[in-house]
């Protein structure tokens, strides 16, 4: 169910990357165990262990997997043009700093309060909502002029929306991706990938 898990999963599958996926009883507070500590000082998922390397933040495990794999799979991060390379970096900052913060918390409103028991807040829906649209409108001009955020190529910074995204489609907040045609027809597109319909296969089980 994490967004950050499923976001590495997705990076993880479009390397096309052999992984054992071990899970951790968060409910249980195994999160918070000396093991679990070990990996992520935070107590929080995921945590990658690659060899003698471990490493947390999903976004960085996602960097790391695409750079250090970068022969394997989709490229997922331009290793051949710089400035490929670092629009790419742009839009993954766009995602992390301007998109990420309005979406997950809006799908926390939407999605995981009813999971907790949770009430809903609809002033803090219509809040995020507003805030979210803003930054929907600046993706609308962007994919007005090419096919994903960084260029004609799917690349790390369109993979890093669909966990947020995939949540908000099931909710009413679906409204503000289908009444942009480009951000409608993007989504359309990342999410029809193979690797994502395995992250959700994967989730389902």
């Amino acid at each position: 169910m994490s967004t950050a898990t499923m976001r590495v999963l997705a990076t993880l599958y479009e390397k096309d990357l052999q992984f054992e996926l071990i899970p951790v009883d968060m409910r249980a507070g195994a999160h918070k165990q000396e093991a679990h500590l070990a990996l992520n000082p935070f107590g929080q998922i995921p945590a990658l262990e690659d060899g003698d390397l471990t490493l947390f933040e999903s976004r960085a495990i996602t960097q790391y997997l695409a750079e250090e794999y970068s022969e394997k799979g989709e490229k997922l991060i331009s290793q051949d043009c710089k400035k490929v390379k670092a629009t790419t970096n742009v839009w993954l900052q766009v995602e992390g700093q301007q998109f990420d913060p309005n979406a997950s918390k809006l799908a926390f409103e939407r999605v995981f309060k009813g999971m907790f028991g949770m009430t809903t807040d609809p002033a803090a829906v219509q809040e995020l909502e507003g805030k979210l649209q803003k930054v929907l409108d600046v993706y609308e001009a962007r994919l007005a002029k090419s096919e994903f955020l960084a260029g004609d190529s799917f690349t790390l910074a369109d993979l890093h929306h669909l966990p947020a995204i995939h949540y908000l489609l099931g909710t009413d907040s679906k409204v503000l991706f289908d009444s942009r045609p480009k951000v409608s027809e993007w989504i359309k597109k990342i999410s029809a990938r193979p690797a994502w319909a395995k992250v959700i296969d994967l989730q389902k089980q």
